[in-house]
Order: structure tokens, then sequence, then C-alpha cells
């Protein structure tokens, strides 16, 4: 039989084993060729240059992190494949094999895992490039045409980056293979990824993890201005390190710990799994940390996700708070200027209110913006009552203010305590930064403060005082009947300065955002299957190792049904752990996002990790299934 045929015939005989594998790569692989597609097709260009600039920025961000996890998921995934056939394939050496030609029938078989996964993701890629599209739209509510457009670029540079990556361990797997001896390969199996170690030891990797791991959530949440990027980029290393150790130490010892409890071990037949589960952390706890920062950034991605897609409502609202906005130095604009709206339609409310007009050079903050502007408690406080917005401020005093900020989509500087802003020498404490859209859109135009009244009048000497004039009508989409007379008014207006701001409802300028949210959905999903599907894959191969000890157990009279109950607090166990310290973790990075972008995430948070839940339940059913199977319990 030749290298080819035995390849084919092992390739065959083993594809169920690693059918979640290939599933995943190819998953990856429709999910990345897809997003490629995107950047070399014009489905987004209804929406705008700049908007189809930031939309391949954010693929080409999000490309790169697929790539990296390719990276990795393809280094775990072909090692795991190797340690699994070693032990088979060193067999071959009592055949007169040499290690060369068994180097070369596992290269051939591993390109045959790999080429599956790559016909089966470019395949269904293509076919599903329009599906893919319509779904992008779907979830972003953006309204485009769809047709269908597979540019060969996305094709080859997909196709290349999965090449590269395949081919750089498949080449590894090939030398390790002819390096190894005839032991190794025997014992293989038995070894992976077990490190005999002391009590010593894990009690050092226990306290240096959860020490790594508290620097890691620390540095998440701390509040500060630019060095923020910094911290939040450590904190990923240092999480990642942190829960490496946690599974390498902590919770080892934390198993070894209620396996020597008698009290706990004998009850509810915990003798019967309790001592496998230890056996298991110490053997696959890379798998588990491995398992545990997948979840993570599966979370950690579609609560940013729906996050995003709060924020891009909560902005287009802030927007559209007004209709029409007039700034001028005239005081008595407000009747002539409704007159000429209600020509052609009804207004809900209107606001009018002064703002103080300072040069910059007076102005003194940790942030420069080229307009200052300050506004009187009193006068904010009935502008509010008026249109019918929040107003919990309490009246700052006379060396305080108050920042009137616009809505961000994420903001990396986080510490807004003990701020101050200096104003003509006289410095004032910042106590509240608020994006309540009393000003509208000119609050994205123009930075502005509340002071109390004393210090608003005290403060007119130093600036020029103008006058907002604000409507909201009630078909905000007719909005352009009224366009012609309100520019006559501006244009007539040469004594007086008049400027004026219309908001189209329909204006599309950050509509890439709602790419930015879809993303963050496909994202998660790629994380979830890749996480769901190591560990099945893993306990997949387990199963075969465990099969003669039931056989056992169940010679000494130990009925299926119990078999079966311990089988399934095992596998509760191997699930449960990477998603109880990724609950943990995943408080931190929400907490982190909430901090960038100024809202609460709470509820998101939960939400997402019931969604997380919910696929690892199936992931469970699943792995239950065929461990019973695969150890041969009935």
């Amino acid at each position: 039989m030749s290298m080819r045929k035995l390849a084919f015939q092992n390739f065959k005989n083993s594809i169920k084993n690693y059918m979640s594998l290939i599933l995943s790569l190819s998953f990856t692989i429709l999910v990345f060729m897809n997003f490629q597609n995107i950047i070399y097709s014009d489905m987004f260009e209804v929406l705008g240059e700049h908007n189809k600039e930031y939309i391949d920025i954010v693929v080409q961000a999000i490309s790169f992190i697929l790539g990296c996890f390719m990276f990795f998921f393809i280094w775990y995934s072909t090692n795991v494949f190797l340690t699994k056939r070693k032990k088979e394939i060193g067999i071959y050496v009592f055949m007169g094999l040499s290690n060369q030609k068994i180097g070369k029938l596992y290269i051939i078989e591993t390109f045959m895992i790999g080429l599956s996964s790559a016909v089966i993701g470019i395949v269904f890629g293509i076919i599903m490039t329009q599906l893919f599209q319509m779904i992008l739209l779907a979830i972003s509510g953006i309204e485009a045409d769809i047709h269908f457009k597979f540019s060969a670029e996305s094709f080859i540079i997909t196709l290349v980056i999965y090449a590269v990556i395949y081919l750089i361990f498949a080449v590894k797997g090939y030398i390790n293979i002819v390096r190894s001896s005839v032991l190794d390969m025997i014992s293989a199996s038995s070894q992976n990824e077990y490190v005999k170690q002391n009590s010593a030891v894990l009690a050092i990797k226990t306290i240096l993890g959860l020490a790594v791991l508290s620097a890691g959530y620390y540095l998440a949440i701390k509040e500060g201005g630019q060095e923020v990027m910094g911290n939040v980029l450590l904190a990923v290393v240092l999480v990642t390190l942190g829960v490496y150790l946690l599974f390498g130490g902590f919770v080892p010892v934390l198993f070894q710990s209620l396996s020597r409890n008698k009290k706990f071990l004998y009850k509810k037949e915990r003798n019967l799994w309790i001592n496998n589960v230890v056996f298991r952390i110490r053997k696959n706890y890379r798998t588990y940390a491995i398992t545990c920062v997948l979840m993570l950034c599966s979370v950690t991605a579609l609560v940013c996700g729906f996050a995003m897609k709060t924020r891009y409502d909560n902005m287009v609202h802030f927007r559209n708070t007004y209709t029409y906005q007039f700034l001028s130095s005239n005081a008595d604009l407000d009747n002539q200027i409704k007159g000429l709206i209600e020509k052609e339609n009804e207004i809900e409310y209107s606001s009018e209110i002064s703002i103080l007009n300072m040069d910059s050079s007076l102005v003194d903050t940790d942030l420069q913006s080229q307009q200052y502007s300050f506004l009187s408690y009193s006068q904010v406080k009935s502008l509010a009552a008026e249109v019918g917005l929040e107003f919990k401020l309490a009246e700052p005093k006379e060396d305080e203010i108050i920042k009137a900020s616009h809505l961000y989509m994420l903001s990396l500087l986080t510490d807004r305590s003990d701020k101050t802003v200096t104003i003509n020498g006289k410095n004032y404490k910042q106590i509240e930064d608020i994006s309540v859209p009393y000003l509208g859109y000119f609050q994205e135009m123009i930075s502005f403060y509340i002071v109390n009244d004393n210090e608003y009048k005290e403060l007119l000497e130093f600036g020029e005082e103008l006058y907002t004039y604000n409507y909201r009508i009630k078909n905000i989409n007719n909005f352009g009947a009224s366009l012609k007379d309100l520019d006559t008014l501006v244009e007539n207006s040469s004594q007086n300065y008049t400027a004026r701001v219309v908001i189209d409802p329909n204006s599309n300028d950050i509509e890439w955002v709602k790419v930015l949210y879809t993303v963050c959905i496909f994202m998660f999903m790629v994380f979830i299957l890749a996480s769901g599907s190591i560990l099945f894959m893993k306990l997949y191969n387990d199963a075969f190792e465990e099969k003669e000890r039931y056989s056992i157990l169940q010679k000494l009279g130990i009925a299926n049904k119990k078999l079966k109950k311990s089988m399934s607090c095992e596998l509760k166990a191997a699930y449960g752990m990477p998603f109880a310290v990724m609950s943990i973790s995943s408080y931190f990075s929400v907490h982190a996002l909430e901090k960038m972008m100024y809202t609460s995430l709470s509820v998101v948070h939960l939400v997402c990790i019931l969604v997380v839940f919910l696929f690892f339940l199936l992931f469970f059913k699943l792995s239950m299934i065929v461990y019973v199977k695969n150890t041969g319990v009935k």
C-alpha cells in the first residue's frame, strides 16, 4: 500500500474525531474570506466615501485579529492532532518504516485535514457570499442593494494566509516526528500536556496566577488618561497569563483539596469522578486555559456589539433632539423663525438659551478645543423643562463647573475626577460630565460648560453673548420644506451674525458604526465555536482513554446509571471551570468597556453570559452523548 493510500485510509477512519476541528476551521475561513470580500466589493459605497473608509479600516483590523486567531488555533489543533496520532503512527516503526516515511505519512494526512477545512470553508464562503451580505445588512439595519459579487482578491488572500499558517505547523510536526524516538511516539498520547509537579510548584503557580490575574483585573478597570490604551493591552496579556497559571496551579490545588476531604468525597458517589477530574485538570490544563480565554473573547465581543448598537441608537437620538438650530447675535429671532417653520411644519417643541462664547486663549482644559461656550445653570434648567429632558444637576458653586459633552462612541480618557478648568486665570473644579443633549448637535461642535448664574454674569465681560434657537418638528422627514425660507432669513441677517444647522434624520455619516457592531457578533460566533470545538475535541479523545476504566467499574458491579451520572459530573466540571473563570474575568473586561463608553452594561453582560451558557450547554449535551458512546457504557 502506498503512503498516499495509507494516509487516506487513516484520514477516513479518524475523520469523525476531527470533524469539530474541520468545521471550526472552515467557519473561520468562511468568515475571514467574506470580510475580505467586503473590502474589495462595492456593497457599502452607497454610504459614501467617508463611511466606506471607516468600514474598510474596521474590517482590516478584524481580519488581523482573525488571522492571529487562526494562527494560534491551527497551532493548537495541529499539536493535538500530532500527539493523538503519534502512538498510532509510531507502530509503523515495527513494520520497517523510517521516521522520514512516518513523517511523510503524517504530513499527507495533515494536509488532507487542512485541505478539507479549506475546501469546505471556501466553497461555502463563495456560496454564502450573498447570504453573508444579507445577514450583515439585516443585523446592521443598513439599506443597500444586494447583488452577488465575489472578488478574486478575497479568495487569494484567504487561501495564501491559511496555507502559509498551516504549512508552518505541518512542517513543524514533520520535523517533530523525524526527531522522535520510538518510545516517544508510543508514549505520546499518555503524556499529553501532563507534567508531573510537586505541591510546591503548584503553590507557586497558584500564588503567581492569582497575583497576575489580579494585576490584569486592576489595569482593566483603572481610570486614566492617555495611558489607558497601554493599560488595556497590558491587562489582556496579564489576564491571559493569569488564566493559564490559574488552571495550572489554583484549580488543581482546589480539586485536590476536595478529593482529600472525606465528607465531600464520599457523598453522592463523588469518589467515582472527582479524582479523575483532578487527573484531567493536571493533564489538560492548557486546553481549559485556551477555552477560557476564547470564551472571554467571545463574551467581550458580544457585549461590545450590543453596546455599540445601543450607543449608535443613542447618538442618532442625541443628534435628532432638534431639527433646526440657530446661533445668532440677535436676541429677538424666535417668533420670526417659528413663523417661517410653521408655514410647512408643525413644531413639536422648541427652546431658546443664551450662551457665552469665549476666546480659546482664555480657557485652559485637559482637552483643548477650538471653541468654548458657557451656560447659565438656571437657563439650562428652564430649557430642560421646556424640552422634556432629564435634569438632575445640583447648582455648581462659584468655583465649580459642569461639562456638557456629546456622546462619544468610545473614549480612552476614563479618569473624570479632579479635573480643573481655568478661565481667565481662575480655576474651576469640574464636578460632573454629562451627555444630556440640552444643545443638541451644537454639543458636538462646541465645548459647553455650565456655571452658576453669578459666575455667568461675571464672565460676560470676557466673551460675547450669543443666542441659540432650537426647534423640533413633528415630521422630521419633512425638514426640507422649510429650508428655503430659513436660508433666506440667514442670508438677510447681514447686520447680525446668524447661522443655522439642520439635522437630516437620514444622514449616514456614522453608518459605519452599524457594521462595527455586526462584526462583533460574527467575532463572537467564531470564538464561541472555536472554544466549544476545542473542548469537545479534547473530551472526545479522552473518552477512548477512559473506556478501560469504565469497563472495570462495570465488572465491579456499578450500575450504568451511576456511571453515566459520574460522567455527567466529570463533563460538567470540564465545561464549568472555564465558564466560571470566564464569568468572573468578563466582569472586569465589561467594566473597562463601561468606563470607556460612559454607560452601564450590566444587563447586557448578564444576557451575553446567558447566551454563552446556552451555547456551552449544547456542547455539553453533545459531549455527553459521544462520551457515553466512546466509553462503551450503555
